[in-house]
């Protein structure tokens, strides 16, 4: 099966590459935010993203929770300072629950990469209950959060399958679909090339 990567999946993905990062151990929240310049402190109230007068940035994270739990919020308020920063509260409610939902599929991405996720076996991905405490302890996450983000993959994993059947079905259908053939490929360049030289 051919899995193409959603562009947020691929981002992520480079983003830790650009770290070095390949593994679920080597996954460092206090290494991320210093890359970043972004402080971490601890506060016995909601998890936040803190912008300061100087342009810097402070995410505050709720000392109540576990450390899985700071974690997550930790994924969810990076993915705001990513894809949000700015003045959330001046936004009207539907923007605010729209950016809500984007740090949300941002958090489980980026603290449960896919690509991670394929180095381990997934034969069995339609059975989530007999993965949930592997990705849970191997990911450092709840077995909530570890559940969700399973049931996400699968079916990421059913719509790739999918993808592909109704792929090889249309070119059962069309075989001049492509990947053209070597003569359609030429008579296309060709084609290019008229249609370049007439434009100049």
């Amino acid at each position: 099966m051919k899995y193409i990567f959603t562009q947020l999946e691929e981002d992520i993905r480079d983003f830790y590459h650009t770290l070095s990062i390949t593994n679920p151990h080597e996954i460092d929240m206090y290494h991320i935010a210093n890359t970043f310049d972004i402080w971490i402190e601890y506060e016995n109230e909601k998890s936040d993203l803190i912008e300061t007068t100087n342009g810097m940035f402070t995410i505050s994270l709720d000392n109540r929770l576990t450390t899985q739990e700071q974690w997550q919020d930790f994924g969810h308020e990076f993915g705001h300072y990513v894809k949000h920063v700015g003045k959330q509260h001046k936004l009207r409610k539907h923007f605010r629950d729209l950016q809500e939902y984007q740090a949300d599929n941002f958090m489980y991405q980026f603290c449960v990469p896919t690509f991670m996720l394929f180095n381990y076996q997934t034969a069995n991905y339609l059975n989530i209950e007999s993965g949930i405490t592997f990705v849970s302890e191997k990911f450092n996450v709840t077995e909530e959060f570890a559940k969700n983000r399973l049931i996400h993959y699968r079916n990421q994993l059913m719509q790739a399958k999918a993808d592909e059947e109704h792929r090889m079905y249309m070119e059962t259908l069309y075989p001049k679909a492509p990947p053209y053939s070597k003569e359609t490929n030429r008579i296309l360049a060709q084609l290019h090339r008229q249609l370049t030289n007439k434009s100049k």
